[in-house]
């Protein structure tokens, strides 16, 4: 018999392909007809992801766990929305530029939700929905950009080491 329990996971996170357009980058961009991507399939790409208790993640043991595991002693937190960001237009411009880093880039969101895009080994892009008690680490080298959804707000904790490069969105 097939197991029917949903992983807890795809209640914060969620990934697809991209169409072409060029309207609002805050707009879903589903491929017609849809074409949804398995968590599976992104760790195939190095994504990896986990749920986790965004209420309280100042003592998740998991979230403490994970940092332990991969080294990272530091982290900030980010909130991205007209309001607090400074530069505003500027920065959201500057995170949906395709870029990658030397190191993994970590983001957990607090609060709110947004989209990594992530390019796949044949160039085609996938929109990874992150939303609250959603985390994802990006791995090293993978071109990838940052865009708000139609909400227009995420708070993200960022994850690092003292040797990291990818503090874009901190920066």
């Amino acid at each position: 018999m097939a197991s029917s329990i949903k992983d807890p996971r795809e209640e914060v996170l969620q990934a697809w392909y991209m169409d072409d357009s060029e309207e609002d980058q805050r707009l879903p961009h589903h491929k017609e007809p849809k074409q949804f991507v398995s968590l599976e399939q992104l760790a195939e790409l190095g994504v990896l992801s986990w749920r986790l208790d965004a209420d309280n993640h100042e003592t998740d043991p998991e979230l403490k766990k994970i940092r332990e595991e991969r080294g990272y002693t530091y982290m900030d937190v980010c909130e991205v929305c007209p309001e607090k960001l400074p530069n505003y237009e500027e920065k959201i411009k500057s995170f949906f530029e395709e870029h990658l880093h030397t190191d993994e880039e970590i983001r957990f969101c607090a609060a709110g939700s947004g989209y990594f895009d992530v390019r796949d080994r044949n160039d085609a892009w996938i929109r990874v929905w992150v939303k609250k008690g959603g985390m994802i680490i990006l791995p090293a080298g993978i071109y990838h950009r940052f865009t708000l959804d139609e909400s227009n707000y995420i708070k993200v904790l960022i994850v690092y080491d003292s040797t990291n490069d990818s503090l874009t969105v901190a920066n």
